[in-house]
């Protein structure tokens, strides 16, 4: 008997992701002016062997090709981001027309093959000369973001189909300010904590100000949501829990979706902080519609309560939780290491906690319909040649991991959760921030070496599934008449 086939929704909307430090490069072309990530990675000791986004996968110099890759790939949306130095250096200020025309010939030839371009404003590239003024953890920083919104609104207008103000700003705030894994590399948790208001200050100033210039305009924000077990059913376990839900979820959709903190969150970092950050007035700005809300999803998180003398491990790798315990209350936090199956991050794949993401925000959240913004893995490709010289990269745990979690999507859609779409992080190999170049989340791999650009295997999977939507088996992988380079 026949399996019947897995079918995604006529009108499912396929993409794939990429954000401007991991892909551009031309880091000094073009009038562009170092961002906070320009001077961390310049910092001895803080990326993996000194690597930087310099080069990067030379998107800049190589964007037509790349959306030539968009179009065979078959894909209906691109998600990209603006380096915000790019196109305003300093972060105030005039524009700088070479950076902007940059943006508009990528958005241009994106709607001439049909794809829909979903533009983040912030992908984590502060321009340096705000982190000089206080970063994140000043509020003249979101107000700076909300003009950079507005101006870019002016310029680019019609041509950008939804707009996301930032892109996970849990990263942005406690990895940069608390833990300083990631630029600007700061460790000052109360600062931090200021950073997490500021971000969604700015997210509603920025839906303001290009509402004001577009009103039909298509909104949106990126969250990257935390799905956390307790490791037993113990109550200690259950409450670290409760206070890692506060600090790194609650901490941004009470703002942003209900428009007003946790009383928890607040009771639980008061010895760091009284809030008074917050004005009369600022949870009304963060609170603003959404067309969709964007959901990144990777892995999930288990937690417990130490045990008494232990030093609790703690997770620092850019998505995974980071030294919490300096800010959720007194007691440690312990992130239990993960179970195999492993990315190359080693985080643990769970598809099932993609599904429960979805189920438990929407129940939240019942009228806001939800598109996964990045999903993706990295994995050490295989790189061989075949008889025909041609370059062929087989990766068929990156296929196995889009598949399953592809299928976690479908179980929520049966479910009657209101998903509208899916975007691959990555479409390139890229600058994996911390991990320089170590690390590969591309479905089309680059070689830094030369920069010629190789569909993987995974690339030849996901675009019989863009172009068909129904799920292909995990065998589905050989080349189409397209796509191989």
């Amino acid at each position: 008997m026949t399996t019947p086939a897995r079918t995604f929704p006529p009108g499912f909307l396929w993409g794939a992701a990429t954000a401007a430090y991991q892909i551009e490069g031309a880091a000094a072309e073009g009038g562009r002016t170092p961002s906070i990530w320009d001077t961390y990675s310049h910092t001895p000791g803080k990326v993996d062997r000194g690597e930087t986004g310099d080069v990067a996968a030379d998107h800049y110099h190589r964007w037509e090709e790349d959306v030539e890759h968009l179009a065979e790939l078959g894909v209906g949306a691109y998600r990209l981001s603006i380096s915000w130095s790019r196109v305003q250096p300093g972060g105030r200020g005039p524009l700088n027309p070479e950076g902007v025309a940059f943006y508009v010939r990528v958005l241009d030839a994106l709607r001439e093959r049909g794809i829909a371009p979903w533009v983040t404003l912030y992908h984590w590239d502060l321009p340096q000369e705000l982190e000089d003024e206080g970063g994140w953890a000043v509020r003249s920083t979101a107000e700076a973001f909300g003009d950079y919104a507005r101006l870019m609104a002016e310029q680019l207008g019609e041509r950008v189909e939804v707009w996301t103000t930032l892109n996970e700003p849990w990263c942005s705030a406690y990895l940069g300010y608390a833990s300083g894994v990631h630029a600007p590399g700061r460790t000052e948790p109360a600062a931090a904590l200021a950073a997490v208001h500021h971000l969604c200050l700015a997210h509603g100033l920025g839906i303001q100000a290009i509402r004001e210039v577009l009103p039909e305009a298509k909104t949106s924000i990126t969250l990257n949501f935390h799905v956390l077990r307790a490791a037993s059913d113990a109550p200690e376990d259950v409450e670290m829990v409760r206070r890692i839900d506060a600090v790194a979820n609650r901490a941004f959709t009470g703002p942003l979706l209900d428009g007003a903190y946790p009383a928890d969150l607040l009771e639980d970092t008061a010895h760091l902080t009284d809030w008074s950050f917050v004005h009369d007035g600022d949870l009304a700005i963060t609170n603003q519609p959404l067309t969709a809300l964007g959901v990144n999803y990777y892995a999930t998180n288990t937690v417990r309560k130490p045990v008494s003398g232990e030093v609790p491990a703690q997770e620092g790798d850019g998505h995974r939780p980071s030294q919490f315990s300096a800010w959720v209350g007194s007691e440690d936090v312990q992130f239990v290491p993960p179970t195999p199956p492993l990315t190359a991050m080693g985080w643990n794949i769970e598809p099932a906690g993609l599904t429960e993401l979805l189920v438990a925000t929407a129940e939240r959240y019942p009228t806001l319909p939800l598109v996964i913004t990045e999903n993706g893995a990295a994995f050490d490709d295989e790189v061989s040649v075949g008889d025909d010289g041609t370059a062929r990269v087989h990766d068929p745990r990156r296929v196995q991991y889009l598949h399953d979690h592809t299928d976690a999507v479908l179980q929520a859609l049966d479910a009657g959760i209101d998903v509208r779409g899916y975007f691959a992080w990555s479409l390139l190999d890229n600058f994996e921030w911390g991990w320089g170049y170590t690390k590969r989340f591309g479905i089309i791999r680059v070689d830094y070496d030369t920069l010629e650009r190789v569909w993987k295997d995974s690339a030849h999977w996901f675009r019989r599934l863009a172009t068909t939507g129904v799920l292909p088996s995990v065998e589905a992988v050989e080349p189409a008449a397209v796509g191989a380079v």
